[in-house]
């Protein structure tokens, strides 16, 4: 049985693409292989979160479970952010590694299990959580966060209803003690919450 996208190292065999996507109005052209999540489109779920954000030039993101790096990258090279992009996944990491350098991206890309290996404190945490993962990791995601973000700085994921939205969304007011919906999209939810103090 081949391990799925959240897995340290796939042993899926490669089967490498070129996918060009507009995102955010550009143009990009993406390295994928197979066991990495969502590797012959940048899933909608991800567009519609990165068609909700509207981040400030110059403020630093961390772009966490990054895959082949399509989130980060396109916040990079649009809004300006300085992006720091994690992935449990190594063959992950290997692309957008390549796919930073393809679309002219300057980026802090390693491998890292969550949080495990971060550093420092950001504007801006993004998230298209793991959701095959399981709900353990998804809630570490948003209880962890808070530690890594400076005051002020946000957490926004996108979590489908039925994969657990309203739990994902319990969640972030227990940590927060706040959170907004930024959005609803066939069943996607886009979550914010901010660390106030």
């Amino acid at each position: 049985m081949t391990k799925m996208y959240y897995a340290e190292n796939p042993d899926s065999a490669h089967d490498i693409h070129e996918l060009k996507v507009t995102l955010l109005g550009q143009s990009f052209t993406f390295l994928t292989d197979s066991g990495v999540f969502s590797k012959k489109m940048v899933d909608y779920g991800s567009q519609v979160l990165l068609n909700t954000l509207d981040f400030e030039k110059g403020k630093t993101l961390l772009d966490l479970g990054c895959g082949y790096g399509p989130l980060g990258i396109s916040l990079a090279k649009v809004q300006g952010v300085k992006p720091t992009m994690v992935d449990i996944n190594n063959r992950a990491i290997d692309l957008a590694k390549q796919n930073a350098q393809k679309n002219g991206v300057e980026a802090d890309i390693f491998q890292s299990n969550i949080y495990e290996k971060v550093n420092g404190t950001f504007d801006y945490i993004i998230s298209n959580p793991p959701i095959r993962a399981g709900k353990q990791v998804v809630h570490t995601i948003i209880s962890e966060s808070i530690n890594y973000l400076k005051v002020g700085g946000n957490l926004t994921i996108v979590i489908q209803k039925k994969q657990g939205a309203p739990s994902a969304k319990a969640k972030m007011e227990e940590v927060f003690g706040n959170v907004e919906i930024l959005k609803r999209d066939k069943g996607y939810y886009i979550l914010r919450s901010e660390k106030t103090k």
